[in-house]
């Protein structure tokens, strides 16, 4: 049987963070994929998520910091590179981050409250691309310090699930090579031997 729904699963890619344009995705939208993002497997509904959205002159701010806290870790920045920090928020029209909030819970792990922040971006840019907008999920490194973290808003206990850029794209976004379904699953054959 045919199924739009898995022809346009099996050709979503991420489109390049530079191609993305305006119109970014206009309230309605974002609200629809905030929505889809939120459908997702969630043990003990504890909502182990929330979403940020990063746009305007936020982006310009947040490549600020980041370059100045890069500088403070690292020293004086090349040229190139502290250009790189300035605009890591400003490439696309809107970055939703997607943050992971762990709950204390005796049942249920918090390995498995981060999975469904993972379920929920994956969500929302599928979400995305389905109302016609390209997207690109990263994390990078002001993700791992509790520093860059707070400078995007994070609260200490909080971490990053991923940044989703999105926007407008011309696409068809570029293929890559994907790895050969048939070598990824097989049948129970016992417990595992070494």
């Amino acid at each position: 049987m045919a199924s739009p729904i898995i022809d346009f699963l099996l050709t979503r890619n991420s489109a390049p963070i530079p191609d993305l344009k305006e119109p970014a995705p206009s309230d309605a939208d974002i609200a629809t994929m905030i929505a889809t993002a939120s459908r997702v497997p969630d043990h003990g509904r504890l909502e182990p998520w929330r979403f940020i959205l990063y746009r305007g002159e936020a982006r310009i701010e947040i490549g600020k910091k980041l370059a100045a806290l890069a500088e403070q870790r690292e020293g004086p920045l090349p040229e190139g590179r502290r250009n790189q920090e300035l605009a890591r928020f400003s490439r696309a029209p809107l970055v939703i981050g997607v943050v992971s909030i762990p709950r204390e819970n005796p049942k249920i792990p918090q390995w498995e409250m981060f999975l469904s922040g993972g379920m929920a971006a994956m969500n929302l840019m599928i979400a995305a691309n389905a109302l016609g907008y390209g997207t690109n999920m990263i994390s990078n490194w002001y993700s791992d310090v509790p520093e860059g973290r707070a400078i995007l808003g994070l609260a200490p206990q909080e971490r990053v699930v991923g940044f989703i850029h999105m926007g407008s794209y011309a696409g068809p976004a570029p293929e890559r090579p994907r790895p050969d379904s048939a070598k990824l699953y097989a049948d129970y054959s016992g417990p595992w031997a070494g």
